[in-house]
C-alpha cells in the first residue's frame, strides 16, 4: 500500500496484512479537536472549516450524513475527491461527475494537503480530512471523532435541531460504536483483506455473529440506541448501505445478504429515507472505488453490475418507538 514517508510519496511503503495473513488497519496521524472552548486553537466557526471526502468512502460517509442530517452544509464546505484511487492516492478529477477541484488548493492529489499540514508526514493519505482555513492545516482525519465534533460542537451555526449524542444516551452510544467497529465497520475489511483462510473464517464468523445480533435487538427499537437517531446509527448506515452492492460480492461476506435480514433491511431502509441521507449516498462512486481500486482482490477491475435495490420501499419502522429528524423546511433553509 502507499503512504507518505517523511514528506516523500512511497507506492511500497507497508503491507495491509500481518504474516498471519490477517488484515491491519494503520491509526489515524491528525487527532487535534474543535472545541466550544475560548482557549480551543480551533473553536467552532462557520465558513472556518472544510471537508476533504470521498463518496465511495465509509468512514468520509459517516461525516457526510452527519454534516447533512445537522444542517452544516452552508457552515462548512467540501470537495470530493475521485472514487478511483491509483497508485498515486486520492485525485482531485472536476471533470467527472459527482467530483470537485481542491476549492482550497486546487492541489491534484490529497496527498498534497497532508504535505502542506506537515511537511515530514509520515503516514497513510486517508478521507475524510477536516482542515482549518484559518491556519491552513488538517485539524483532523479520523472519523469518528470528527462526526463526534460536527455533531457536539456546530450546534450555533446548524440548520436542524438534531442531537446525535443526547444526554441519557450517551455511554450506550458510546458502547455501540465499539461493539460495532471490530466485527462489523473493520470487519467486511479484515474478511475482504485476508490472505488465509484462517483469518477470513475468524472475520466473517464475528462479522455475521453481529449482524444477527443486531437484527435480534431491532426487531423491538427502531434505532441501536434505543427511540433516537445517533451516531451509531450513521456508523451502521455506511457499512449496510454498500453491503449487498459491495462486500457481500468483493470482500467474499456472501453469508446472507443484508435484503434477506427481517429487521435490518427494514432499518437500513429507514435511515436511507431520513432527510438528508439519500443526498450522500453515490452508488456509483461506491461501485467504482472498491471493484476498480483493489486489484489484488478484484484483478482485472471488473464493476459486478447488481443488485438493484429500493432503499425508497417502505418499511413501517416509524410504528415503533422514536422519531427520526424532520425535513429541513424552507424557512429555515432560507434563513
Amino acid at each position: 500500500m502507499n503512504m507518505l514517508v517523511d514528506g516523500e510519496w512511497r507506492t511500497d511503503a507497508y503491507e495491509t496484512t500481518d504474516d498471519d495473513g490477517s488484515f491491519q488497519r494503520q491509526e489515524t496521524t491528525f487527532r487535534d479537536r474543535i472545541r466550544d472552548d475560548p482557549d480551543a486553537r480551533f473553536q467552532p466557526e462557520s465558513g472556518r472549516y472544510h471537508l476533504y471526502v470521498s463518496y465511495a468512502c465509509p468512514w468520509a460517509h459517516r461525516t457526510l450524513v452527519t454534516r447533512a442530517l445537522k444542517g452544516l452544509e452552508d457552515a462548512i464546505s467540501v470537495s470530493v475527491v475521485d472514487p478511483y484511487r491509483d497508485e498515486d492516492g486520492w485525485q482531485f478529477t472536476p471533470e467527472k461527475e459527482g467530483c470537485t477541484r481542491d476549492h482550497l488548493h486546487d492541489a491534484n492529489y490529497l496527498r498534497e494537503l497532508y504535505v502542506t499540514a506537515d511537511s515530514d508526514a509520515t503516514c497513510r493519505v486517508t478521507v475524510p480530512v477536516l482542515w482549518d482555513t484559518e491556519e491552513d492545516t488538517i485539524v483532523n482525519n479520523e472519523s469518528k471523532e470528527i462526526m463526534r465534533m460536527l455533531d457536539t460542537e456546530f450546534d450555533d451555526y446548524a440548520a436542524r435541531d438534531v442531537d446525535l449524542y443526547p444526554e441519557g444516551y450517551q455511554d450506550e452510544v458510546d458502547r455501540i460504536l465499539d461493539g460495532i467497529y471490530e466485527p462489523i465497520n473493520n470487519g467486511v475489511y479484515r474478511a475482504g483483506f485476508a490472505t488465509d483462510q484462517g483469518p477470513y473464517d475468524e472475520a466473517v464468523n464475528d462479522l455475521f455473529s453481529a449482524l444477527d445480533h443486531w437484527d435480534d435487538v431491532l426487531a423491538d427499537q427502531r434505532y441501536l440506541a434505543g427511540d433516537r437517531l445517533t451516531e451509531a446509527d450513521i456508523a451502521m448506515f455506511t457499512t449496510l448501505v454498500r453491503f449487498d452492492n459491495v462486500y457481500h460480492t468483493h470482500f467474499m461476506c456472501n453469508v446472507q445478504y443484508v435484503r434477506e435480514y427481517d429487521n435490518l433491511w427494514p432499518y437500513l431502509r429507514d435511515l436511507y429515507q431520513t432527510p438528508g441521507v439519500a443526498e450522500t449516498v453515490n452508488m456509483d462512486h461506491i461501485k467504482e472505488h472498491y471493484y476498480t481500486t483493489h486489484p489484488d482482490v478484484n484483478p482485472h477491475r471488473i464493476v459486478a453490475r447488481g443488485p438493484d435495490l429500493d432503499f425508497e420501499k417502505s418499511h413501517d419502522r416509524d410504528e415503533l418507538p422514536g422519531d427520526r429528524p424532520a425535513a429541513l423546511s424552507a424557512a429555515t433553509a432560507d434563513d
